[in-house]
């Protein structure tokens, strides 16, 4: 809706390209996001017409051959992305997480060699720091990399990769204690790996398995996997930023401008739910009048439209915060936290006032209803948000007895 969810003071490039992004959603995704939903469908057309667009390339410089945006246009562009179908938004920012690694951690030579593909999409990202028995407590990996010679050998198994079929590099989060003893500090054992392999199932290259896609709920489209490495044989070339030791520090900053990603998509997915809700209210009617002018219905909409607002709100002052090189981490996890909450409420509403058809597959929302709760978990839960804010709040107001 053009009145929701607006964002002052940006620049004439900015808004042109978020205006090229949301005719394309309204063109190209909304008519058959729900179809390859259904059937579970890799959105191959879609990701095309991203790539001729330079999506993929949004933030990284110039010099690579990308477009240098900010964090802010790219959480602009994800948030109308995400507002026509989630898991396209999903696709994205896996590979923006390591592009952006890449680009504040990387060598100079890792730089190089993959930022130029991966602006043009020749080469797609993922990430991969969970593990089965992981959940929330980083600190536990147990995957491993063991030095041997000029090369490391990883072994063990990650989780919940997004775009692991698809992909064709991966950062992997691993233990190595070379140079750390054990008992040292547990994140001061973590080191990231770039692991380049071939899209697809099965045994990606030699050590690398990639199992075939986990089924889910929602979050259809986009392949979510796990990693199996067993003597995976990895130069150290590509450790990166050529220093062991550092990859959780890295891979944090990375989740940090994903959760800002996170909280984008929350926004973008209770937009789609708003306009839903208030065009079916405007159409379905009972008692001799639409349910719009019932007032229930304008008190649920009046809810749901001043959610999306606040969202996005939050949203934005978190990406201009980190565009800015200030310490983000409180107001990311703020709009992560407050965006997937008032989603997941605001899609709920939506589904209430479809009434029983909200509950048939030939209506959107249905999907929506499916989509929602994953933003709640992606990118840390929201009890993982609350600790990070609780946190930094005690060190901004520490009280001086």
């Amino acid at each position: 809706m053009a009145r929701l969810a607006q964002t002052h003071g940006l620049t004439d490039v900015q808004q042109e390209i978020l205006s090229t992004v949301r005719d394309f959603v309204d063109k190209e995704i909304i008519p058959v996001a729900t179809e390859l939903e259904h059937r579970d469908e890799y959105p191959q057309d879609i990701v095309n017409g991203l790539k001729e667009l330079g999506v993929f390339g949004l933030m990284i410089p110039e010099e690579y051959g990308g477009l240098g945006e900010s964090l802010l246009t790219y959480a602009l562009c994800v948030e109308e992305i995400a507002r026509g179908w989630m898991s396209v938004s999903g696709i994205i920012n896996t590979h923006f997480i390591v592009a952006y690694m890449l680009k504040q951690h990387g060598t100079q030579e890792q730089k190089d060699t993959f930022l130029p593909r991966m602006a043009a999409g020749e080469v797609r990202g993922a990430f991969s720091m969970s593990e089965p028995a992981l959940g929330s407590d980083v600190s536990a990996i147990t995957s491993k990399a063991v030095k041997d010679g000029d090369e490391y050998v990883l072994n063990g198994q990650k989780m919940w990769l997004t775009n692991g079929g698809t992909s064709t590099l991966v950062a992997v989060l691993v233990r190595s204690d070379e140079g750390h003893p054990e008992g040292s500090a547990p994140h001061k054992s973590m080191t990231t790996f770039l692991v380049e392999k071939e899209p697809g199932f099965g045994e990606v290259r030699p050590g690398l398995t990639i199992p075939g896609k986990i089924d889910k709920m929602g979050y259809k489209g986009v392949d979510t996997t796990e990693l199996i490495m067993d003597g995976l044989r990895i130069p150290a070339n590509r450790v990166l930023g050529g220093v062991t030791g550092r990859g959780f520090y890295q891979m944090m900053d990375g989740v940090e401008v994903g959760r800002v990603n996170v909280a984008a998509r929350g926004c973008g997915v209770a937009q789609r739910a708003f306009e839903l809700g208030v065009s079916y209210a405007q159409q379905r009617q009972t008692f001799g009048k639409p349910i719009a002018q019932h007032q229930a219905i304008q008190f649920k909409l009046a809810e749901m439209a001043t959610k999306v607002e606040a969202a996005h709100a939050m949203m934005v002052n978190a990406a201009r915060k980190k565009d800015s090189g200030e310490r983000n981490d409180l107001e990311a996890g703020m709009a992560k936290y407050l965006a997937s909450e008032y989603c997941k409420e605001v899609v709920e509403d939506a589904f209430r006032i479809h009434g029983g058809y909200g509950f048939s597959k030939e209506y959107e929302i249905e999907r929506l209803y499916r989509e929602a709760p994953m933003l709640l978990i992606g990118e840390g839960t929201a009890e993982i948000q609350k600790m990070i804010i609780g946190r930094r709040l005690l060190e901004e107001y520490r009280f001086q007895g």
